[in-house]
């Protein structure tokens, strides 16, 4: 009787599984490293937008951002206290003038809010300064950026 010779290398359910979960982890382990790269560029701020932040007279944090809109200026400031319900009035200045004022309630989920104004680039480095005050505390928060 005549055999026929087995090959060199045989190929089991074990070596195959380890060669398809490898192939797997090849494919996967880059792509998950790189998914946080493209969600951080994409949720990244422009080149041209400048943002600053910082921290109240009590526990409230502020944030201000100034960008290039279509000839003018957009200035967005955030007012963050982490309590629903309190009452702010706040003054947004541009170069020492009065550009827009009002009152905001600090609102859920985050227990904060913003205010948005689009201004006029006048010539040269434009100047903000966003002050808010709570009004049953008197806690102050001043927020200032350049643009």
């Amino acid at each position: 009787m005549t055999r026929t010779p087995r090959p060199a290398t045989r190929t089991t359910a074990r070596t195959t599984a380890r060669r398809t979960t490898r192939a797997l982890l090849a494919l996967v382990v880059p792509l998950t490293l790189a998914a946080p790269l493209v969600v951080t560029a994409s949720a990244s701020a422009n080149d041209a937008d400048v943002i600053r932040r910082g921290s109240c007279t009590g526990s409230t944090d502020w944030k201000i951002k100034a960008k290039p809109d279509d000839g003018r200026i957009e200035v967005e400031a955030e007012i963050d206290s982490n309590v629903n319900g309190q009452t702010w009035g706040w003054v947004l200045r541009h170069d020492g003038s009065v550009a827009a004022r009002g009152s905001s309630t600090t609102k859920a989920p985050s227990g904060s809010f913003s205010v948005e104004r689009r201004l006029v680039d006048a010539a040269g480095a434009d100047a903000f300064t966003f002050r808010a005050t709570n009004a049953a505390s008197g806690e102050v928060c001043v927020a200032k950026v350049s643009l």
